[in-house]
């Protein structure tokens, strides 16, 4: 296998970079965060036109027909400037749910314009169990005489409140795992809009009796391709933590050699530089998880326990880069002023979401 980016891949992840280097600076970032909406719809429309949205969806569907490895490029940049537009929540996951529906299904419509930027989606899928398990959705999905009666609660529905469509995880009558369209503006649903630690933008849903038309129906038999959908989806969200972890690392070794104790920089003292150190190792064994992972999906190789690896992984080694960083920062380092707190916040709230690292861990027998 090979675990280097390709020409392509470089290039398009050096563009995201700049990108963001110019128009994503930490102040803007912030700027952004603290507004009504919580996220930019003027950076999203440069998504769409540098093909951002589209990327990992199949050429049969519009898209761009991208690998793993070509989203990697660009999550973990994501990840180092802290994005807080809906790219998980509206490609990854609502989008990627809508992508799972048959050919000549209404889905392809929102299908599309969440690819041109257009609309936004989010999958409602947790409901508190705090696991990514679909054996774990008790959410239920009546049939009725005009199509589908929805009863239940969704907790944590990233973008919730900005959706232009949810698409819902559901049991049917017979058991079954479905996947169902909602109109957010649906009767019946309550939608309760939040900010996440990080600053994104949340919301929990409850559903009562909200009724659905048939053709709201995108699969009534979804457990396999949800599991799928969700391990790239933990993929994604992986590849921002370990670009978070870099940035973490980046910055606290700057500030190690610049900020001076007794007329000589911290970054020489013994404590510190065994603290740089483990950073450092920290963060290439993420990085090195990541791309293997990464490989073996798009190798069609791997398999659950890749990602529950992945993702433990993920979730305790960035856990401990973040509270290097702010250790060696001191107390400044918890303070909003500061990018350090943002990125170890961001690097917690990953790893909440789909699972959280000692479920991940446990998964695999190594806690």
């Amino acid at each position: 296998m090979d675990f280097t980016f390709s020409g392509e891949q470089q290039m398009l992840r050096d563009s995201v970079s700049a990108f963001l280097l110019k128009h994503y600076d930490f102040d803007k970032r912030n700027a952004i965060v603290r507004s009504e909406a919580g996220w930019s719809r003027d950076v999203w429309g440069q998504f769409a036109e540098l093909g951002l949205l589209a990327l990992p969806f199949a050429e049969d569907h519009g898209g761009l027909g991208g690998s793993m490895a070509d989203l990697i490029a660009i999550a973990e940049p994501f990840g180092a400037h802290l994005l807080a537009e809906p790219y998980l929540a509206s490609v990854m996951l609502g989008g990627a749910a809508l992508a799972k529906a048959p050919d000549g299904s209404s889905a392809a419509e929102w299908l599309e314009k969440i690819m041109t930027g257009e609309a936004i989606a989010a999958l409602a899928y947790e409901e508190g169990a705090g696991t990514p398990d679909p054996a774990m959705v008790g959410l239920k999905a009546a049939k009725t005489a005009d199509g589908f009666a929805l009863s239940g609660e969704k907790r944590m529905v990233l973008s919730g409140r900005d959706a232009d469509v949810i698409v819902v995880a559901a049991r049917g009558g017979d058991g079954k795992l479905a996947l169902l369209t909602v109109d957010p503006a649906a009767y019946g649903l309550t939608i309760t809009p939040f900010a996440t630690i990080d600053g994104r933008r949340a919301a929990h849903l409850r559903f009562d009796t909200v009724a659905l038309p048939t053709d709201a129906l995108i699969l009534d038999d979804a457990e396999t391709a949800l599991r799928s959908l969700l391990d790239r989806a933990i993929l994604a969200l992986c590849a921002e933590s370990v670009g978070a972890m870099g940035a973490l690392l980046k910055q606290t070794a700057e500030y190690a050699a610049t900020r001076k104790q007794f007329g000589v920089a911290i970054g020489t003292f013994q404590t510190v530089a065994h603290r740089l150190a483990d950073m450092k190792i920290a963060y290439s064994k993420a990085r090195a998880t990541l791309l293997y992972t990464t490989a073996l999906i798009d190798a069609g190789q791997s398999g659950a326990k890749d990602i529950a690896i992945l993702k433990g992984q993920t979730g305790k080694l960035g856990r401990e880069i973040g509270e290097a960083a702010i250790q060696t920062h001191g107390g400044v380092g918890m303070t909003d002023e500061l990018s350090i707190s943002h990125f170890h916040k961001r690097i917690l709230a990953n790893d909440a979401l789909l699972g959280n690292a000692e479920y991940h861990l446990r998964k695999t027998g190594t806690l």
